[in-house]
């Protein structure tokens, strides 16, 4: 499919996302919008999608090009805790795959309301550690990256495999990461994707009978010291801008190599869309590229 002009592209995904994260939306029925909206975004020549599962949850193994990869990324989807799934994540997976040439592991983490927190971040957790134990991979072999809410979910995963297990994962990739769910304190009402009155919703959903404060919930508030190399993208214009930059301005002083892109054009997670905007695929290029020069050592 040939790249479409951006600002037409812009249009029909807000009138979209209006109707689909709008808070009096139950989350079944977004999530079937969601789904059946992804169908626009499609998969780069030579996509392998092979369904497994980890830590017994589904998951997809994406692989572009060669399908025996030594180098993996657990990819953490977004959509506020209670939306997202294998399908809407499908072909962002598949480029993020392309561009960092690795086998990308998409998991299908357990979403709130029905299962509220800690359930997607258990998940996440056990889902590395079978990737070390059971498929043969070293921690420096496998690179942890999510998008939003999974941005936020894969540096509490990264945390808590430091804490819990001294295990460090090879690499993060955080592309808007929602890192404080809790907070109130938005710079505006809405972006072109998200906004508040259903992302203070989702964050309750998520949070259930759990304190705000918890790192595990908000890895904003948590320790930075000892994590990987990361890289992060924003939009200037998201919702979450403030949150991302205070995110990287702590990850710096705690001594974490950060590689930082603030994109002034593109929307809240407009990686999705890399089969259709040539900006969004320039995005994704950097993102995986990133993420294959972390692993680059350890492909022998």
């Amino acid at each position: 499919m040939p790249y479409l002009p951006r600002p037409l592209v812009a249009a029909n995904l807000g009138a979209f996302y209006r109707l689909a994260l709008h808070s009096t939306m139950p989350a079944p029925v977004a999530r079937r919008l969601l789904d059946a909206g992804s169908v626009l975004q499609t998969l780069p020549s030579g996509t392998v999608v092979r369904p497994t599962t980890l830590a017994g949850r589904r998951v997809e193994r994406v692989t572009v090009g060669a399908t025996e990869r030594p180098t993996a990324v657990l990819y953490l989807h977004g959509g506020g805790y209670t939306l997202g799934s294998l399908a809407t994540h499908r072909s962002l997976a598949a480029h993020v795959a392309g561009a960092s040439e690795a086998a990308v592991y998409v998991l299908d983490y357990r979403l709130a309301p029905e299962n509220p927190y800690p359930a997607a971040l258990d998940d996440a957790i056990d889902a590395y550690l079978e990737l070390l134990v059971e498929h043969g991979y070293r921690a420096d072999q496998v690179a942890i990256a999510g998008d939003s809410a999974g941005g936020g979910l894969s540096l509490a995963a990264a945390r808590a495999l430091i804490d819990r297990h001294g295990v460090r994962a090879a690499a993060l990739g955080l592309i808007a990461p929602w890192v404080d769910p809790g907070a109130r304190d938005a710079p505006f009402d809405r972006d072109l994707v998200v906004n508040t009155a259903w992302s203070f919703a989702a964050a309750r959903a998520y949070l259930g009978d759990g304190d705000p404060a918890d790192p595990g919930y908000a890895p904003l508030l948590g320790d930075m010291s000892g994590l990987p190399p990361t890289i992060v993208h924003v939009g200037t214009t998201e919702v979450l801008y403030p949150q991302v930059v205070t995110l990287v301005e702590k990850l710096r002083a705690a001594g974490v190599p950060v590689d930082y892109t603030e994109y002034p054009t593109l929307w809240h997670v407009a990686h999705l869309q890399a089969s259709i905007v040539r900006e969004a695929d320039t995005a994704v290029r950097e993102l995986g590229g990133f993420l294959g020069r972390a692993l680059t050592g350890v492909r022998a």
